[in-house]
């Protein structure tokens, strides 16, 4: 056995799978211990808009909340935070309504404040917005049971006797309104961008090795020119067949798809061709050690793309670097088409044209590269006879 052992290790092949053991263990390590380092400093990156629909006293509120919340508190008019909510870049709106004051100031009345969120985001936004509707509504309670019983107290003259009574009944006076917009239906929904997006780009890769591997045994008799034109075409061809697949799967398992299986298979369909185009440019670049390259994309698109962690978060470093990467694109598109959102018109195009610079640079390197001589080339070069006339 110690034999076969050596003679196992030798093989070029177990030096390259053990190298890619150690590789996933070193990149992720790395990349994700400082792509994730500081996220919980970053939350006053998360903005909240306030729409205050009651003069001096939404005005006062938005000051109190600047001071209080850990994010950014900016004013809005109810149409500029519905877009800003509906684009990401809001987190949640608080609207404060018409006489939500005079409601507060009426013994027996209720005053009721609005909170909106977009559940089309990671998962951890939503439930830091729960979270901070709540601190909302308790501490605007507070304050109101502290100036509604002495406003009682001074208009009523009640007893002393009564005093404590009636402050147990101004305890609780604001109450909250939630409205979600985009709804996601279940945790199976909510992992679904993450989840493509991760299957695409490591069958992308998986897909690119080999057909690198195939292209290597087929250069002798084979021109540089076909072999790259039917490489593309492969890809082209496989995409359509592997996005039909996922999403039909998806939609027949109970996915959502709020502009319909049509559009969600031709965007799938897009990403998955840019992904085999983006990885298999490395391969083209590098050879097989191109795929140790890959390893790296794949973490850093994992990390940076906002599909587990919202990319406000993220250091500038890392959301400098989701801008050039599919992911990024592929994660923010698939929410806007499963769960509702703006139009991914630029999403595609940036996914267009990442797909338009792996195919340029590889179809540079292929023009560099010197085409492999035939058989019959090497035969005529060894001939003396040949080689005479």
């Amino acid at each position: 056995m110690l034999d076969t052992f050596k003679g196992l290790i030798r093989k070029p092949q177990t030096i390259v799978g053990v190298v890619m053991a150690l590789a996933f263990q070193v990149i992720f390590c790395l990349v994700w211990m400082t792509g994730y380092n500081g996220v919980n400093d970053r939350v006053k990156e998360f903005k909240i808009a306030v729409v205050n629909e009651d003069g001096k006293f939404g005005e006062s509120l938005s000051k109190q909340l600047e001071g209080k919340l850990p994010f950014q508190v900016v004013s809005m008019s109810a149409a500029e935070a519905s877009e800003g909510l509906n684009s990401r870049e809001v987190q949640m709106i608080v609207t404060v309504p018409q006489q939500f004051s005079e409601n507060l100031k009426t013994p027996g009345k209720q005053a009721e404040l609005k909170y909106t969120i977009n559940e089309s985001n990671p998962v951890t936004v939503k439930s830091a917005m729960q979270s901070a509707a709540n601190s909302i509504t308790a501490s605007v309670n507070a304050g109101a049971a502290a100036q509604g019983t002495q406003a009682v107290l001074e208009q009523l003259k009640v007893p002393a006797a009564q005093a404590g009574a009636t402050s147990a009944a101004l305890t609780a006076r604001v109450n909250s309104e939630f409205t979600f917009t985009n709804k996601i239906d279940g945790m199976n929904n909510q992992m679904v961008p993450m989840m493509l997006v991760l299957a695409s780009f490591v069958g992308a890769m998986i897909m690119g090795m080999n057909v690198q591997q195939g292209a290597m045994m087929m250069k002798p008799g084979t021109s540089k020119w076909q072999l790259f034109g039917a490489r593309i075409l492969l890809n082209v061809l496989s995409a359509v067949i592997v996005s039909l697949v996922g999403s039909s799967l998806v939609m027949a398992l109970g996915g959502q798809a709020a502009h319909g299986f049509i559009s969600l298979w031709m965007f799938l369909g897009l990403f998955v061709l840019t992904f085999m185009l983006f990885s298999q440019m490395f391969l083209f670049l590098f050879g097989m050690a191109g795929m140790l390259v890959n390893v790296t994309m794949l973490s850093l698109q994992l990390v940076s793309s906002g599909a587990m962690v919202p990319r406000q978060l993220l250091s500038d470093a890392y959301q400098s670097i989701g801008e050039f990467l599919p992911a990024s694109y592929a994660v923010e598109g698939l929410m806007n088409l499963q769960f509702g959102g703006p139009a991914i018109g630029p999403k595609a195009v940036a996914l267009l044209l990442i797909s338009l610079i792996s195919i340029g640079v590889s179809l540079l390197r292929v023009a560099l590269k010197r085409e492999p001589k035939s058989d019959k080339t090497k035969e005529l070069s060894t001939d003396p006879v040949a080689t005479a006339v």
